[in-house]
């Protein structure tokens, strides 16, 4: 079962102003942008290592100001589907066997869409095969820029020692 941890980075970008002159070159203006990604770590320190892995190649001098879990029962990624990702809550409803009351039991979703109606229509989809009635609650927008699922290809090289130096040899 996947741990996702929500990290955000902190960077500097230049603004192009046309008011800045030729002498004022050196005191370009720039503004702060916060952005926000979503990682699939086994702790806080790998997930951190992950977020510099990823992040570095595109944009240079960020600093990561929080790292969180996020308690999410699951990722709902479509290739087609849009830049946006949507947190969407469905209440689990099942009845309890000693007092024959209703239970509801909440799940958080991501899934990314176009617009919100699109992401409730994915979940909505998805759960289709649900044994347990389902009613969605919930569809907020995130921040959330790009997911880092685990990669059994990024898994670290791993080997016996007597392995290495036999192939060395």
């Amino acid at each position: 079962m996947p741990n996702w941890f929500l990290g955000k980075i902190r960077y500097q970008q230049p603004i192009d102003d046309a008011n800045v002159g030729s002498r004022n070159e050196e005191f370009i203006k720039q503004k702060t942008v916060t952005e926000a990604y979503l990682v699939d770590a086994v702790s806080y320190t790998d997930a951190e290592t992950r977020l510099y892995q990823e992040i570095a190649a595109n944009t240079p001098d960020f600093e990561i100001t929080n790292i969180s879990r996020m308690k999410l029962a699951d990722v709902f990624h479509h290739e087609d589907g849009g830049e946006t990702w949507y947190k969407v809550k469905a209440m689990f409803i099942t009845e309890d066997e000693r007092t024959g009351k209703q239970k509801k039991s909440p799940s958080v979703m991501l899934v990314n869409g176009e617009n919100p109606k699109q992401a409730y229509e994915r979940v909505e989809l998805s759960l289709k095969t649900a044994l347990d009635p389902f009613e969605i609650t919930d569809v907020n927008t995130t921040k959330i820029l790009e997911i880092f699922p685990y990669n059994e290809e990024d898994k670290r090289n791993l080997r016996p020692l007597s392995e290495i130096i036999e192939a060395a040899e």
